[in-house]
Parts: C-alpha cells; structure tokens; sequence
C-alpha cells in the first residue's frame, strides 16, 4: 500500500466521529473482529487512526476497498450533502425493463471509461434495490481525484438517480448519458444530458426551489453588481480549546490555540459569490466571509467572547 493510498484511508477514518467509529468499520467489514479487537478504541484519535491504517496496510487495502469505507461514512452522514434529484420518464404504455444489477455496474463502468480513461468508480448496494456508486475523476493526465468525488444513488426499477454536487460541472453530463443509457425505451442517439441550459425534457430537476433559493440569497448578500477585485483575505485565530471530555490535556492548556488562515484568488469575491450557486458552500455564506465589502477590510483577528 503506497503513501498516497495510506494518507487517503488515514483522512477518510479521520472524519469518522469516534462515537460511530465502530459502528462503521463493522458495516465495512474490510477489518475482521479479531483485528479489530486488537485496537485500543479509548486512546487519542490520531493514534486510534494510525493504528488502523497499520491493519490496513497489513491486510493490502486497495483504492475500491478505502472507496468502499467512504461510501459508508458517506451513507452515515447523507444529510450533511446538497443532492440533486433527476427523474427519467419512459414513453407512455412502456413497461419497466427487467433489470440485472451486475450487469448494470458492469456496463456503467465501461461507459465511463470510454469517455475518460482516468476515473475511480466503486459501488455498494444498499437498502430498497438502491445501489451508492462513488465516482472520482481523474482527467487525461491526472489520476483521479479521491478527495473530490461526487455520489450517485440510483433506484433500480424506478426513473429515479440522486446525485451529489459535483464541481466538475463539465463531467455531469457524462453521468447523464450513462444513465439514459440504461433506458432502453428511446434510441441511443437521443439521449443526452445537457445541465441546466438545453435540458432534455425528460429529467426534472426537483430542487429547483432550493436552487432559486440559493440564488435570491447570494443576489441579497453580494447584489447583482461586480464585486470589487481582491486577490486575497487573512483571518488569525485565537481561541481557547473546548471538550467535553474531562481531562482532556488540549483542555487544560492555558495558552489560547492560534492559527492563520488565507484565502487567495485572482478576484476573492467573485469566487465567494460563486460558492453557494455551484453547491460548494451552503447559502447564506459565513458573516466572516460576506463582511469584506462592508468593513473594506481583508484582515481579520478572531478571539473568543
């Protein structure tokens, strides 16, 4: 197991709360009960997470078995994610076709890689006949990409797909076309999937009141006007650790934690102002982050109250 798959495992069980973390290595089911009853589950985190990325390394985990451990987290924290919902309509008296789940994975995966060679696609199949596909994309040059996948739900025997913001806007229509794919009721040439502008007539976009939503938010805040150019803000942090766990030895530190945190770009604003739309960030943005044009300030020293 190299460095680079490591380090990926090691983030993914770093984002696991320690009250389901073993809840769901058990749901993985990559670590047996006898590995992992050699783990002392009460120490600190960092050294829980070390010693369960040795078993790891120990047992040969590969990309799909960590993927597989992220759909689970995944799965666990859904409400935390903005999905969209498509619904794909068959022609009028057509019946449902009858459906092969491991042909259906099969196909997606070499539909997917005619188009781009380098991409990660892992599935796990869940409750009421749904199947969670984790997509990572790669580009012609670059491997994939595991830190910024985007989640597929799909319904099998229903015209249902739900899916998760992807930033690369340019790869949905991939996923579109796959899935029109596997409709067999229309001719192959017609299907396609063109987002927001074009859309095909036959998906619906059922959060369109949250998307409206999200953009009367971000008019409101930032107005409909350029943003002033900036290519940077600053914000220095001083705060005192909180736990609730007593004897915490973070918590006994008199000293307050401090740290410095940057954001740069070619034109900030802008790209704060794009954040919520294109489904990166939740709307209303942070006041720390809206406030630069008001306070024409773009340093910041936060303490506690």
């Amino acid at each position: 197991m190299d460095e680079t798959l490591a380090e990926f495992i090691k983030r993914t069980i770093l984002k696991i709360p320690m009250t389901e973390m073993m809840t769901v290595l058990k749901a993985w089911d990559f670590l047996s009960e006898k590995q992992l009853q050699t783990v002392n589950f009460r120490q600190r985190k960092e050294s829980l997470v070390h010693d369960l990325v040795l078993l790891c390394e120990e047992k040969c985990a590969s990309v799909h078995d960590a993927a597989l451990l992220d759909i689970i987290y995944t799965q666990f924290h859904r409400h935390q994610k903005v999905w969209d919902v498509f619904q794909m309509s068959k022609e009028p008296g057509e019946d449902i076709d009858l459906f092969d789940m491991e042909q259906f994975k099969s196909s997606f995966v070499k539909i997917l890689r005619r188009a781009l060679k380098n991409v990660t696609v892992s599935f796990r199949d869940a409750e009421e006949n749904s199947v969670w596909i984790r997509i990572a994309w790669g580009t012609q040059y670059r491997k994939p990409n595991q830190y910024k996948p985007v989640y597929v739900v799909y319904y099998s025997q229903t015209p249902y797909v739900f899916t998760s913001s992807c930033q690369l806007k340019s790869n949905i229509p991939l996923l579109g076309q796959n899935f029109e794919t596997h409709n067999t009721t229309v001719p192959l040439q017609e299907r396609t999937l063109e987002l927001d502008i074009h859309m095909d007539s036959r998906i619906i976009h059922e959060n369109r009141i949250e998307k409206e939503r999200v953009q009367r938010v971000t008019q409101e805040t930032f107005g409909d006007y350029p943003q002033p150019r900036l290519e940077f803000a600053q914000y220095k942090l001083e705060t005192k650790f909180k736990s609730d766990f007593n004897g915490d030895i973070l918590a006994e530190r008199k000293e307050p934690l401090r740290c410095l945190i940057k954001f740069s770009s070619p034109h900030l604003l802008e790209a704060l102002k794009a954040l919520a739309p294109a489904g990166i960030a939740d709307a209303p943005l942070s006041p720390l982050l809206t406030c630069i044009p008001n306070k024409g300030m773009n340093y910041f020293k936060i303490r506690d109250k």
